[in-house]
């Protein structure tokens, strides 16, 4: 529990949530939106079928690493036996969030949500410049696209005074002034209109993934609409215990994409927390990852690469655990000629990038990222497809740590543009 007695000096309670039971002998007790709730709480039954799933767990072999210890802590905190203090938020920072459990667990607990609510609660006792930090990269930074296109134009003057581990995961090229047309016609006969989420991080930093999603959607039929009045989707607030800036940017998001048929997404993060909407603002969007989308609709031209190639597939966490996408990119490649893919062993298993978790616990994201990287480079895979910019980066940087960087890293939408062209 918090007691506001005990909080640095200026620290601000989340919006909505207010203390109870001051009588002697009691601990004030949580109460307000952005909490585990006891009905999320109760679902649990700690079976522990979810230990083995857990990345923390397995490395660790630490009940406090587990989903079912740090559900037994929200419990705690929530009964007012337990404190909101540094123990309990290590047990939170230390997850991954990457919902493996959710996917193994028989009373289907929403894991996600309860991570979500319970990182709200650490927020107000982090230190005076954690804080800060967070609110300007995320609040202010995040929010606005043209900060967003500075801090991608100043990349390569900071590039050099960045942290080892920063340096390692930030592609050394931007597109800061480039910009996506606003309405794509489609090529031949129109099947109908789609909006594309052009992301904060993914239209920066990969800018030419945005663009070969276009020209896929416009060959198969698709006008394309880019709304310029959309924002970031607030997936790194929510993860990160923001849940109000997480709720401003989708309310911003909400109205640009009014009317919209589909909202086509290309990045697993952003798609699993766009499709969870309607649970953090009460308003849903008719949202489709692009992988699923171009299965499930079908009209693909086929195509083949100029030269045979052997392709690995990385299954995002935000993709396979969020939303069940599996089979659908598969098909899509399977489609391509000159394509040769293969499994990546326990492929499955988060690569470490989840969000900030590189950035703000690097010594367990470098054990899961050297893990994946020596799991792709095992394939013998020349590419590596991965749909979300946080995996990419980080298959990258895990590659090139183990002197792998002959391996490039695509997003699976380039190689079916690839083997369209002409």
């Amino acid at each position: 529990m918090i007691d506001p007695q005990d909080l640095p000096l200026g620290a601000d309670m989340p919006t909505g949530t207010r203390f109870i039971g001051r009588e002697i002998g009691a601990s004030p007790r949580w109460v307000g939106p952005d909490i585990p709730t006891d009905e999320d709480l109760s679902l649990c039954v700690a079976c522990g079928l979810c230990l083995p799933h857990c990345p923390t767990y397995r490395l660790t072999g630490e009940e406090s690493a587990s989903p079912r210890g740090r559900i037994a802590a929200m419990r705690g905190v929530a009964d007012g036996v337990a404190d909101v203090d540094d123990t309990f938020g290590r047990f939170m920072d230390l997850c991954l969030v990457c919902r493996a459990c959710e996917d193994v667990c028989p009373s289907h607990v929403p894991f996600g949500r309860l991570m979500e609510r319970a990182r709200t609660q650490i927020e107000p006792r982090r230190g005076p410049g954690a804080r800060f930090l967070r609110w300007l990269g995320l609040d202010v930074v995040l929010a606005r696209p043209w900060l967003i296109r500075l801090a991608s134009l100043f990349q390569p003057v900071a590039r050099p005074f960045l942290p080892a581990r920063i340096r390692a995961i930030t592609p050394p090229r931007s597109a800061p002034f480039a910009r996506l047309p606003r309405v794509t016609e489609p090529i031949g006969a129109t099947r109908g209109t789609v909006a594309l989420l052009s992301g904060c991080v993914q239209d920066r930093w990969f800018h030419e993934v945005n663009l070969a999603t276009i020209r896929v959607l416009a060959r198969a039929g698709w006008q394309v609409d880019v709304p310029r009045g959309q924002r970031c989707c607030g997936a790194l607030h929510s993860h990160n215990g923001r849940l109000d800036a997480a709720r401003r940017l989708a309310r911003v998001n909400v109205g640009a994409f009014a009317g919209a048929d589909v909202v086509v997404v290309n990045a697993a993060g952003c798609g699993a927390h766009l499709k969870e909407y309607a649970d953090l603002v009460g308003a849903a969007l008719p949202v489709k990852d692009l992988m699923e989308f171009l299965h499930d609709e079908g009209g693909m031209e086929a195509g083949a690469l100029a030269a045979p190639t052997i392709v690995a597939y990385h299954d995002a966490c935000h993709a396979l655990r969020a939303q069940g996408i599996h089979a659908q990119p598969r098909a899509l490649l399977g489609w391509v000629g000159n394509l040769e893919l293969v499994e990546i062993p326990d492929g499955d298993r988060c690569c470490g990038a989840a969000g900030l978790y590189n950035v703000t616990e690097p010594e367990m994201a470098s054990q899961l990222q050297l893990e994946k990287a020596r799991a792709v480079a095992s394939t013998g895979a020349s590419v590596v497809a991965s749909a979300n910019p946080g995996c990419s980066m980080q298959l990258a940087a895990g590659l090139a740590a183990i002197g792998r960087s002959d391996v490039t890293v695509v997003h699976p939408v380039e190689l079916l543009d690839a083997a369209q062209r002409p």
